[in-house]
């Protein structure tokens, strides 16, 4: 037998030796460690798993309960038990649906948890689509996902459900209670509950966990993560028998084992279980072991000193570039590049020298291209209300030539000459409020000469609110509105016009006692919008993008009021 010492290396000898030695070690420290903690972890999980579910219960509990006391007191309001016993005249059911919608919808407005409010009754009132309240048919319910559940129950909790609604499907849980009043069955009252809401709690601050949510009977009713068929649980599991508890299925495929936490609060409906997979619990164990691994290998390292001194040499301008590349951020301050590398590193460095001056020009140039362009479509938009505006006011104007004599013509062509200076403003998208209700005070008081004294106008805004700047062509459009179909076929109106400052904003309102806008179901005589209104939507948009509000609605009584709000602005805008 040959003696290795003879025909080999000396240093390539001892390094072999030496990491044989140190895998030895290696590999019996690992696996003792690993015994040992992964257990040690499995019984501090599960430990502190029941604390956390225990904690998230009784929130959830305490989340859910009043979302039930919320159905309770508002089952037993005398104005819905009232308006569901249908002992009212139509006129008064109809009143009465109105108050109870409004109250219902005030409800999901102060409480976000609610998603929407379900009333089943009979001969329900015609509702708004577009609401989270909604009445149906009785008979509607059958085809519920929870209706099943309170066959033999007054109130139950659903399953987690879609729930269809204006704006698309909706994830929900849906607590159904049958209302009564003097033991005669009146209806159901359903409120949808988000589930994400609920499963945000359900996940806390673990958001890989995987988390159930169970009734009593255990039924699950939300889940997080895995649910309990694919956990290879089935619903009423008699194994959750005690309060709390710890499980271990061994009937999973390809052995694995996962830890199952249940925990029961008194006093509470619900129960909680995690269910927990054996590699997560012993990943801390794994650690513990690389972490052993990776010092021996260091001790394996010690022997290549010259190779990891080599292997920095050609480490540090890569990871030079790579930092680089990591920080690199368009029309910031860029990373320093050593520039006294002449290899392969220096061409590297050089190119992306190259590359990063090509994104700064090609930056500029989308960005310089982007400001022309939008200047180009606020001009535009600008410029589209003029011809619109010249085209309803000449005739006006021919209708007076005809109608009244030449001294009426020449104040109307005096005030025209004032709106198109101002309109005009040298070419300015911005002038002063002042300036604004200027030009819609002379609109009015041309429209004033034609109904002679059939039209009134009140403009109401302080010095210093009259000093700020406003997109010229904004109030003209909103009042032109007004008086063509607001005003139609009347011989009398009144317009208000009001600016005021508010929180640091300012708000815009034009009431007039007019028509109020037009339904769908209405005649063609009630108000509908225009391309003036829509223009001045769009220029708002390209100027403050969402920074503004525009408001068109009925008044309390009569006429619509329309609010806009935009930005303080103390100079015109570029």
């Amino acid at each position: 037998m040959i003696n290795p010492f003879k025909r080999y290396r000396i240093d390539s000898l001892f390094i072999i030796c030496f990491a044989g030695l140190i895998t030895i070690v290696l590999a019996i420290t690992v696996w003792t460690s690993y015994a040992m903690t992964s257990r040690e972890l499995a019984d501090n999980t599960s430990y502190y798993q029941k604390r956390l579910l225990e904690e998230l219960n009784n929130e959830i509990t305490g989340r859910l309960t009043s979302i039930e006391q919320i159905s309770l007191t508002t089952s037993r309001d005398n104005d819905l038990l009232t308006f569901l016993s249908g002992k009212e005249d139509e006129f008064n059911h109809y009143r009465r649906s109105k108050g109870i919608q409004e109250a219902l919808a005030h409800l999901t407005y102060s409480i976000p948890q609610i998603q929407a409010i379900d009333l089943y009754m009979e001969q329900p009132e015609w509702g708004d689509r577009q609401s989270y309240i909604q009445f149906h048919e009785l008979k509607a319910a059958e085809a519920q996902p929870w209706y099943p559940l309170l066959q033999n129950n007054d109130f139950s909790w659903s399953e987690e459900h879609d729930l269809t609604t204006y704006n698309g499907n909706v994830q929900v849980l849906s607590f159904s209670r049958k209302v009564y009043n003097n033991s005669r069955y009146l209806g159901i009252l359903v409120v949808h509950v988000k589930a994400d809401w609920i499963r945000g709690i359900l996940e806390g601050y673990s958001k890989d966990s995987n988390r159930m949510l169970l009734d009593l009977n255990g039924r699950e009713l939300l889940s997080v993560g895995t649910s309990m068929k694919d956990a290879g649980l089935q619903e009423h599991d008699l194994r959750f028998k005690d309060q709390s508890g710890v499980l271990r299925l061994h009937t999973q495929p390809h052995g694995v084992e996962p830890l199952v936490v249940y925990s029961k609060v008194a006093d509470s409906n619900w129960m909680l279980v995690e269910i927990t997979p054996w590699e997560r619990i012993t990943s801390g164990s794994v650690k513990l072991a690389g972490a052993i691994i990776t010092i021996g290998i260091g001790a394996l390292l010690l022997a290549f000193l010259l190779t990891l001194w080599l292997s920095r040499q050609l480490l540090k301008p890569i990871a030079q570039l790579v930092r680089a590349m990591k920080n690199y951020d368009v029309g910031g301050k860029q990373a320093e590049l050593a520039g006294d590398y002449t290899n392969e590193f220096g061409i590297l460095f050089a190119g992306f020298r190259r590359l990063n001056e090509r994104i700064q020009a090609l930056y500029a140039s989308l960005a310089q291209r982007y400001e022309q362009q939008r200047k180009a479509e606020i001009e535009a938009l600008q410029a589209n209300i003029n011809p619109h505006f010249l085209y309803n006011t000449l005739d006006q104007l021919n209708w007076m030539a005809i109608a009244e004599g030449q001294e009426k013509m020449s104040r109307i062509l005096e005030l025209m000459g004032r709106m198109f200076r101002i309109g005009l403003s040298h070419g300015e998208s911005f002038i002063t409020i002042d300036e604004e209700l200027t030009h819609v005070a002379c609109y009015l008081e041309i429209q004033q000469i034609r109904w002679e004294d059939g039209l009134e106008y009140e403009v109401q805004a302080s010095q210093e609110v009259r000093n700020l700047f406003i997109p010229k062509m904004t109030l003209q459009p909103f009042v032109e509105n007004s008086i063509i179909h607001g005003f139609n076929a009347r011989q009398s109106g009144r317009i208000q016009i009001k600016a005021e400052e508010e929180d640091g904003r300012v708000r815009m309102t034009i009431t007039d006692d007019g028509s109020g806008l037009a339904p769908e179901s209405k005649g063609s005589h009630r108000r509908k919008g225009g391309y003036g209104i829509r223009n001045v939507r769009e220029r708002f948009s390209a100027f403050f993008n969402e920074n503004y509000e525009i408001h068109v609605k009925d008044g309390e009584f009569e006429g619509v009021v329309v609010t806009i709000i935009f930005p303080r602005l103390e100079e015109a805008q570029t």
